[in-house]
Order: C-alpha cells, then structure tokens, then sequence
C-alpha cells in the first residue's frame, strides 16, 4: 500500500520555510529496491493466476500444444528465484530482522521440507514431488502477497479485465450448463488440460483479491453478481461455497450498520429459502447442486471416507503421524491430512498460523473498533485467512497454495501498521 509521505520523508510541511530539497529518507530507497518492484509481483500474480486460466483455456480448445504441461508448476519454479532474490534483499534492508509473522511461516516450511525430505526415500515420488512443487507455492505466494500495490490502477484495471475475460470463456464455452474444457475432445494435449479445480483456484483468488480491496459497494456486488453465475458453471463447488461465505464476511465487516446488514443477510437467505423450487428451476442444474444434499453426492461421500481412513491413521500414529501413507490423490481432503503427514507438530502449527491472526485481527476490529479495520490491507487479510481456514476444514488440502497468499497478506497489514 502506498503510504502518505511525512515532512521526514523529504516532503516540506505547510507552514515551513522552504529551503534545498531534502533527499528521500535512506530506509524508503532502498526498501523500494528490495521488491524489485511491486510490478514484479504483479507480473507474477497474473501469470500464475489469470496466465494459467487462459493458457488452459488454449490448451483445451486445441489452439496450442502443452509447450508448458500444466502450465503451473514451469511458471511457478521460473519465478522463484526472482521472488527468492526480492524476499532477501528485502531482509538485508531491514539488516536480516525477520518480521514475527515471516518467521513463523518460514519455519513451518522448513519443518514441511524436513519432514519431506526424511521420508522422501521410501516414500511414493509422486507424493513427494507435489509437496516440494507445495512449498515453492506457498513460499511464492507468501511473497507475492507481501510485495503487491494493491492500490495500483493498473493492478486493479488488469485484474477487473481479467475476471471479465474468464467469465466470458466459462459462459461461451459451457455446455448444459457446465464449465468443462476436457470434454469438448478439442485439446491435443488432453492429460495437461485442468480439471474444474485448477480453473476455479484461478479465478476466485483474483475475485477475493479485487472484492477486498473495492471500497465501493455497487462495484462489490458486481463482481458478486458476475462471481457467483461463474463459479456455479465452472461446478467447482468448495470455490462457490467460499465466495458465498465472503459475501457476508467482506459486507458484514465493510458495513457501517453492521445489525441492519446482518438483518438484510437473514432476510435474503429465508427469502431464497422460500423461493428455492422457484430458483433451481430456472437455473441450470449441474453438479454445484450437490451443495444443497450432500448426502446425494459421490465426491461427499468419498471425502468422508477419506476422512476415516485419515482418523484411523491419526488413531494408529498420533504424534508423527505416517507420511504418504495413502496412494496418490486419495488423502484427507481437509486439514487433517496435515495431521496425516506432518503429525500432532505440523498439525499444530498449521492452525496455530492461521487462527491467531484471525483472533488478532477481530480483537482489533471489534474488541477495540480501530478505524483501519475498514481498510483494503486489514479486509484483505481478514477475508483470506477467514476463507482459507474454511476451505481447509471442509475440502482443501494442508498444503493449499492460499495458505501463502493469506499468510503474505497478513504479514503486510502488519508491516503497514507498524507491527514487527
């Protein structure tokens, strides 16, 4: 975020005699260097995110072969040492002091690369190599997050062009009513095209991004109003669900009258309620309708056999836990398999990282009503790590990559006001 310029930074107050100009203050120079850029994080951002969407949208279409597989993984290591070299040359210009909230993350990723790195020997290589691709997107992102300009137009005209253009590919490439490039038997390359998960990870974390960080209403319930139609043909349901929970989350928290908003909320959810049948049956019906009967979906019912299996591995090895102990895709979907694969410790720090920001945040926001509680930088963190945690306790794995994107904005409310 930029930040207003003070008398000290070089800037001459009102009332002041003039005289030579005075240099820029040592410590703002160079911390501007150390990024890079915030271009540089940006240019990231969009790659790994909305870059990933359309190049899978080319790839399924069969306008391009894989030159890049999957895409994720080629752009995600090309970018690492350049974010690597901007994170430390940040730490230099702030002589090697780690800020708490860096610290404790890169400590988690040190105990997740031990733990990876002891079992890797015996352990299944696919498993392996997805959680050490993990730890490159967590770090990543964490670093991205740290560095963006979110107050950059052209940060926010790009992101608002992109949501527009992956909107406009699920609507014109849906079929009955689904979002699924795979099966229109197009691509050349049908083993790199991205299943509706990878397209819905890339198109909701640029949506929570710009709906944090819009101070204006009418624009927020736009990009709600071209969110939720999107989400709902992609049929990613676990990123559906999570935009309905930042709905109130953002609107509650942004609210000025926080009891006549939470009225409206209840109003609308009984009003959708009795008019449910009405809804569905204009609606296209896919499998996102699984939401309102669980009990009637597969991949349900497969998670929560998942789950079983995760707690009898937990029961059998409570403290370390057994890594990859599953076979490849078939672990908990949930924040158990950290349990699973990094034990009671991981587990532990896991949540802990998590959960006492979010504590943190609503102590200074509600508790003691601070006014930068209304602000982009705290509505950012606040929203992330609430909808991250959500994620991770009903369907994401430990290792989810917006883990490091909610850590990243947190540590950057923080340094934004003041905090180590």
């Amino acid at each position: 975020m930029r930040q207003a310029e003070s008398p000290a930074a070089g800037f001459p107050a009102r009332g002041r005699q003039r005289g030579p100009a005075r240099a820029p203050a040592p410590a703002r120079a160079p911390a501007r260097a150390g990024l890079l850029g915030p271009g540089y994080a940006e240019l990231a951002f969009f790659l790994l995110f909305p870059g990933f969407f359309f190049y899978q949208t080319l790839l399924g279409l069969g306008l391009i072969r894989a030159y890049l597989g999957g895409y994720f993984a080629v752009i995600s290591l090309l970018m690492l040492p350049p974010l690597l070299l901007s994170y430390l040359r940040r730490l230099q210009v702030r002589h090697y002091q780690l800020p708490r909230v860096d610290a404790a993350f890169l400590a988690f990723l040190a105990y997740f690369a031990a733990i990876v790195a002891c079992n890797a020997a015996g352990a299944n290589p696919v498993i392996t190599s997805h959680h050490v691709l993990a730890l490159v997107y967590l770090f990543n992102l964490f670093v991205i997050f740290t560095s963006l300009d979110f107050d950059s137009r052209r940060f926010r005209w790009t992101q608002l062009a992109s949501l527009a253009g992956m909107s406009c590919i699920v609507f014109a490439y849906s079929v009955d009513g689904a979002f699924y490039l795979a099966a229109l038997g197009a691509a050349r390359d049908p083993d790199s095209v991205a299943t509706y998960q990878g397209f819905s990870r890339s198109y909701l974390l640029p949506l929570a991004v710009m709906l944090a960080c819009t101070p204006q209403r009418s624009l927020r319930w736009a990009l709600y109003a071209l969110g939720l139609p999107t989400l709902y043909i992609n049929t990613a349901r676990s990123e559906f669900g999570a935009l309905l929970f930042l709905v109130p989350l953002i609107e509650l928290h942004t609210a000025r009258h926080r009891l006549l908003m939470l009225a409206a909320f209840i109003g609308a959810a009984a009003l959708i309620q009795f008019n449910l049948r009405d809804i569905l049956a204009v609606v296209p019906s896919n499998r996102t309708l699984e939401l309102l009967d669980l009990s009637q979906s597969s991949s349900a019912s497969m998670r929560h056999e998942l789950t079983l299996q995760a707690l009898a591995t937990i029961a059998r090895h409570p403290l370390l836990g057994d890594y990859a102990s599953y076979q490849v895709g078939l672990y908990a979907h949930n924040v158990l398999s950290a349990w699973v694969d990094l034990g009671l410790l991981g587990f532990a720090a896991l949540l802990l990282l998590l959960i006492y920001p979010l504590c943190q945040m609503a102590l200074h926001a509600y508790a003691l009503g601070e006014r930068a509680n209304r602000r982009p930088p705290f509505v950012l963190a606040w929203s992330l790590l609430a909808m991250t945690l959500m994620l991770l306790c009903l369907s994401h794995f430990f290792s989810d990559m917006q883990i490091g994107a909610a850590l990243g904005a947190y540590a950057r409310y923080r340094r934004g006001e003041g905090h180590a």
